[in-house]
């Protein structure tokens, strides 16, 4: 595999630090064109891994024509799209344009300036997520080249595990709910203190933007606004309860497009946001800090959302302070032999031990490590077929068996 990263970001970074660890010799992960608009960022990245084979260079992540010709000059056959969710379908293009293969961690959507709410998305996106790539599938297809969209840990770790409880665990998978929390904190910090813990353009779209969950003995996708459908939810491992608030999210899309089969009616998305976050996200969209509209300042054109992004705490900056775990993963309701069933199968990643093992938070690490494992079974072939998708499409069995050799452990309990 030759890839290209475009995205040399804190996630990029953690990617790149595991597909080194996997393949040390250089088998099957040949070459990393680490490519970042600030081309310094991407040399630091490439500097820190130490080897020949991760090439920094610089690039514009929505000049797709830019893009292609680096594909073609490097001779890439594999792109790993890093970048914020705005730059997303221009490098999908690019990857289609140069036959190459491509993977997403997320897709880019754009709401409605008034949302409707309710019942279906299209009353309330402009582009719902993951239609521009899965609408392209055919167009693929015919080309005889893969996008896998949604590598992750949600999407993508997850999406496997409801894929594995629907094929080995339950006769019938009636719902699937995603959970995302954790008991992060920082020890004597402010009370104050705002923490994204992630990319901030993604919080910013993912959090905010109107919250699909699907229901299908509603009629199907059900919109609301920001921060509906609060519920507490005792997580395993120590962790403890946490209150969840619905937010936008692939998973409720793939999910009902690969998994319905298996008899699914309901499936949400659910995380668990720090209070001084939701409180700053509101003021932010109330102020208007969240568009993507130029305001003149004084002369100077400035988009608000990139003057947000540049000021607030970055998730690579965020490390040995933090403390306790984040947890994720699926809690899936259905029948076994007739008999009603629920399990909660998870992905544990604790901040400390990956501040000591990998020189990078939690947060960050569980995502790079999802992604990772995907690209590694891209890159020898396991995965593999002509067109787009997301990870439930395959075999959950040989992602489970990397988690458990490279030690991303996981783990399932019948509730």
């Amino acid at each position: 595999m030759k890839m290209m990263l475009v995205g040399a970001g804190a996630v990029g970074e953690s990617i790149l630090k595991i597909l080194k660890e996997r393949d040390k010799n250089a088998e099957w992960f040949k070459l990393a064109l680490v490519c970042d608009c600030d081309i310094k960022r991407a040399e630091e990245v490439c500097s820190a891994l130490g080897e020949e084979r991760f090439v920094p260079h610089s690039v514009d992540a929505v000049n797709t024509s830019e893009m292609a010709e680096l594909i073609r000059e490097y001779g890439i056959d594999f792109v790993m799209d890093g970048a914020p969710p705005f730059a997303s379908d221009h490098i999908f293009d690019a990857a289609y344009e140069t036959g190459a293969d491509y993977a997403n961690m997320g897709t880019w959507s754009v709401p409605m300036d008034e949302p409707k709410y309710g019942l279906g998305i299209e009353n309330s996106y402009i582009r719902p997520m993951t239609k521009y790539n899965f609408d392209s599938h055919e167009k693929w297809r015919k080309k005889g080249n893969m996008a896998v969209i949604c590598l992750g840990i949600d999407p993508g770790v997850v999406n496997v595990f409801a894929k594995y409880v629907c094929t080995h665990l339950l006769d019938e998978t009636e719902e699937i709910h995603v959970k995302d929390g954790g008991n992060l904190s920082f020890p004597g910090a402010d009370p104050d203190d705002i923490m994204f813990g992630f990319n901030v353009w993604t919080v910013l779209d993912e959090v905010m933007n109107p919250n699909v969950e699907y229901d299908r003995e509603k009629g199907g996708f059900i919109v609301e606004k920001a921060f509906a459908g609060k519920e507490k939810f005792i997580m395993p491992d120590g962790v403890g309860e946490n209150t969840l608030v619905k937010v936008e999210h692939e998973e409720v899309v793939t999910m009902t497009r690969y998994l319905s089969r298996y008899g699914l009616k309901k499936c949400t998305f659910k995380i668990s946001l720090d209070e001084n976050l939701i409180t700053a996200l509101k003021v932010i969209d109330k102020l208007g800090l969240r568009s993507l509209k130029p305001v003149d300042v004084d002369g100077v054109s400035v988009v608000p959302r990139d003057v947000v992004a540049a000021c607030a705490p970055q998730p690579k900056d965020i490390g040995d302070e933090m403390k306790g775990k984040m947890l994720v993963g699926v809690h899936c309701i259905g029948k076994k032999d007739g008999k009603h069933k629920e399990y909660f199968m998870y992905q544990p990643f604790d901040n400390t031990k990956s501040m000591k093992k990998w020189g990078s938070q939690a947060v960050v690490m569980q995502t790079g490590f999802g992604a990772a494992l995907a690209i590694e079974l891209i890159g020898r072939g396991i995965w593999r077929d002509k067109g787009v998708f997301s990870p439930e499409y395959f075999d959950p069995e040989p992602y489970l068996e990397l988690m458990r050799e490279s030690g991303f452990e996981y783990k399932i309990e019948e509730r």
